[in-house]
């Protein structure tokens, strides 16, 4: 009788310890999990907002002004359009190549000619 008293206490020190092993891992994986759920939230918290500084940045008007500013580009308008037009042959698989004719609007001295 004592050995199996002795038998089942030592089963049940095994099992309590057994158990509060269990507790502890499955505290430490739920921090970790909480943890790695707050990460997510910041990265997609980070990814709305980048998203927003992006349409920010391809607005109409910003890329105006960096075209205007950096690449010195300018609208166009009828004073410094060019048109070309391609006269097509009259025999179909003719050897000769049409003329270009080019024609362009006034330039103003701010414009220098290329």
């Amino acid at each position: 009788m004592i050995r199996l008293n002795l038998v089942l206490l030592l089963a049940v020190l095994v099992s309590a310890l057994y158990l509060v092993h269990l507790q502890y891992e499955s505290r430490r994986v739920f921090v970790e999990m909480e943890r790695a759920r707050s990460a997510g939230d910041r990265l997609a918290a980070d990814h709305e907002q980048l998203l927003v500084q992006k349409r920010a940045q391809a607005t109409p008007a910003r890329v105006q002004q960096l075209a205007t500013r950096q690449l010195q580009m300018r609208p166009a308008h009828p004073g410094i359009t060019e048109y070309l037009s391609l006269s097509m042959p009259d025999a179909p698989g003719g050897s000769s190549v049409g003329q270009v004719q080019r024609l362009q609007g006034p330039l103003t001295a701010r414009e220098p000619r290329p």
